[in-house]
């Protein structure tokens, strides 16, 4: 009896896929998406104040004997109010509150906003660190097969030197150094293989996936120019979270200030009041309407304190927008500069695999035929596997500058 158990392939996840699962699982956004419900939940309550203030009370008593008792002669004792009920409702709306009401709402918004923006903030830095950790992993696995050739090559030449040995050609002292260098490249790949299951299983957590190592495919093939994303620093400044939030800032320092000047302002409510009880075993019922006016007075020194004391504060925030405009500009700039210089990066890394790779055929073909030393065909081995893993690593980093630039011209959005 033969039994055949099917296989379950592993999955392959691609950056995008990587990246969706990210968003959709990370930790830091899920707690991203309850500060927002909280701002909302906030603004919701906030907004509550434009309506009327109502309350209702009620109560019932029963006393052992009556609460109010009068001697209306000697031996004559008349006891009232041993049981009743009463109860009442009461509204209030206010119809001018300096503008409190209405500046309370304008912050409720800000603070939406800004939660808003910093959702936004939590994406931009869960997909960068999410891709950082997938070409972590690709790198890692393109070194494996980069040691994968070497050590073909290795084995290759330890053969064609073991046939020179034998044959009198060459001395140990060769094939010692072949073997060396082959423990070595075992050595590198162990510790290559290690780096790669804890950089799989990190990648697999960060993305929600749980601890067990996953597996990647990438696509190095695609290059397109930065410029093709470029945006002047100018225009993409608005964009930019960080300046978003900036300007968040002084539009809650702005209000403050209103809202200084609204507490010293004259409050000017309307309201009615109901109200029923029954504890002389009859019915009563009163109905009270009224219209208040509260100007405070005494505040109005410490009031003017509070005003300027906000206007100072809405001025910094307005010096620091300014500033920071400026570092954030400059900040832009110099990601696309970054950018520029890892693809540059790229064409260098392959020109060298391309020289790396023709020196490495003629210092094997000179070794074969004697014209060169054992050591410069492992030195042309060492700068061949150099070559290529410079080339995957320049590649890597331009992903993530082309990812940090996107991000901080406002062009990436989840």
């Amino acid at each position: 009896m033969v039994l055949i158990m099917p296989a379950m392939a592993q999955k392959t996840y691609t950056l995008d896929e990587c990246l969706e699962q990210a968003l959709r699982n990370n930790v830091r956004i899920k707690n991203a998406t309850n500060d927002l419900r909280m701002a909302q939940y906030e603004q919701h309550g906030t907004f509550s104040k434009y309506f009327p203030s109502v309350s209702a009370t009620a109560g019932g008593l029963i006393a052992s004997k009556g609460l109010l008792e009068m001697e209306l002669q000697p031996g004559m004792l008349v006891s009232m109010v041993d049981d009743g009920v009463v109860g009442g409702i009461s509204a209030s709306l206010p119809l001018f509150a300096g503008r409190q009401i209405v500046h309370a709402n304008r912050l409720a918004k800000n603070a939406v906003e800004i939660s808003k923006i910093k959702m936004s903030q939590s994406k931009d830095e869960v997909v960068l660190t999410t891709e950082k950790y997938f070409w972590q992993v690709a790198v890692l696995k393109e070194k494996l097969k980069t040691i994968g050739k070497v050590e073909k090559q290795l084995e290759s030449v330890r053969k064609d030197v073991e046939v020179a040995v034998r044959a009198g050609i060459v001395n140990n002292n060769d094939l010692l150094q072949i073997q060396l260098r082959q423990n070595e490249m075992e050595s590198t790949r162990l510790s290559v293989e290690n780096t790669l299951w804890f950089a799989r299983n990190i990648l697999a957590q960060y993305i929600g996936l749980g601890t067990q190592a996953i597996e990647i495919t990438m696509d190095t093939d695609t290059l397109l120019p930065p410029e093709d994303v470029y945006i002047k620093p100018e225009i993409a400044l608005p964009a930019n979270y960080n300046y978003q939030l900036l300007e968040e800032n002084v539009e809650i320092m702005r209000t403050q200030q209103k809202m200084a000047v609204g507490k010293n302002l004259p409050v000017i409510a309307i309201g009615g009041n109901y109200s029923y009880e029954n504890l002389f075993d009859r019915d009563h019922h009163v109905g009270v309407g009224f219209a208040t006016i509260s100007i405070p007075i005494s505040d109005w020194w410490g009031g003017s304190q509070s005003i300027k004391k906000q206007k100072l504060n809405a001025c910094n925030a307005e010096n620091t927008l300014a500033d920071q405009s400026e570092v954030l500009l400059i900040g832009i700039a110099h990601f696309w500069n970054s950018l520029q210089e890892a693809y540059r990066q790229i064409h260098i890394a392959i020109n060298s695999i391309e020289q790396a790779t023709e020196n490495l055929r003629l210092q094997t073909d000179y070794y074969r035929t004697g014209l060169c030393t054992l050591s410069d065909l492992l030195d042309a081995q060492t700068l061949y596997q150099q070559s290529h893993d410079k080339y995957m690593e320049a590649y890597a980093q331009y992903a993530l500058k082309k990812r940090e630039y996107l991000q901080a011209t406002g062009q990436e959005k989840y």
